[in-house]
């Protein structure tokens, strides 16, 4: 809370202003390090999933055909069988009518066979269509599932090298976080993500703030080398500092970020 934040000068503000930015910027570097690799990852997971469910989902549809196919084959069988029970009743018909009606029932019964052997016939080209399909699936889930183990390794590898080090400058960004009131801290997080490289807090190089084509009019340049107020870029917001500070600073931190390192 601000209450329990030790008053600064305006000098020591922009000190630990430029210290925080030195520190976010660094673990900003690291992140950066990862890039896309976590986001990668994440959606050769999603790839992966995808193409098991799918996979699970082809195998199933073929259980269904197969069973499918065996009980048309079973059907095939019984109007086979009726076909020989109608066949032999009409041996024994005592009239024509009934010779015709058991005629219908047999010519029905083969009607049936027919149907039954066409649909058998659809579904076998079915089952090779999505044999060729799951074989692919496999194909592809096979490749994915091994680019994601490259890529997952990768990623490890990188989380171990930097992890520590990023563990060590998160809690160095809470202490310099700490010494700051809460309103400058506000608006140091507000530029910051308004920003494209995540500098809220730069230095004047040759007239202009650093990156920055527009020139500091020279009497704001002396009341930012006098280091009495905090002074803002009329152009991008950023909170400005001389370079005499910051390449104090720069010092400073380059020595904590060694001290890490060895």
């Amino acid at each position: 809370m601000a209450t329990s934040v030790k008053e600064l000068s305006v000098e020591d503000k922009l000190r630990a202003l430029y210290d925080l930015q030195l520190i976010d910027t660094r673990i900003d570097e690291i992140r950066n390090v990862r890039g896309e690799l976590p986001l990668e990852v994440e959606d050769l997971e999603d790839e992966v999933t995808g193409l098991s469910t799918r996979l699970d989902k082809f195998k199933s549809e073929l259980e269904v055909i197969e069973d499918s196919i065996k009980s048309r084959k079973t059907a095939i069988e019984d109007h086979k069988e009726a076909i020989k029970k109608y066949t032999k009743q009409q041996e024994t018909v005592r009239n024509n009518r009934e010779f015709n009606a058991l005629t219908k029932e047999v010519e029905f019964q083969e009607l049936e066979i027919q149907l039954a052997e066409k649909q058998i016939k659809e579904m076998k080209a079915s089952i090779e269509h999505k044999k060729e399909v799951i074989s692919q699936s496999k194909e592809k889930l096979e490749t994915k599932s091994s680019h994601l183990k490259h890529k997952k390794s990768e990623l490890e590898d990188i989380m171990a090298e930097t992890a520590k080090e990023e563990g060590f400058l998160a809690e160095k960004s809470a202490e310099y976080r700490a010494q700051i009131e809460d309103r400058l801290l506000m608006a140091y997080d507000r530029i910051r993500t308004s920003v494209r490289n995540g500098l809220a807090v730069v230095s004047i190089e040759r007239g202009a703030s650093a990156g920055s084509f527009f020139t500091i009019p020279p009497q704001t340049q002396v009341e930012i080398a006098a280091r009495k107020k905090i002074i803002t870029d009329e152009h991008s917001g950023r909170i400005l500092i001389d370079n005499v500070l910051a390449a104090e600073e720069r010092e400073k931190m380059d020595q904590l970020f060694s001290e890490f390192k060895h």
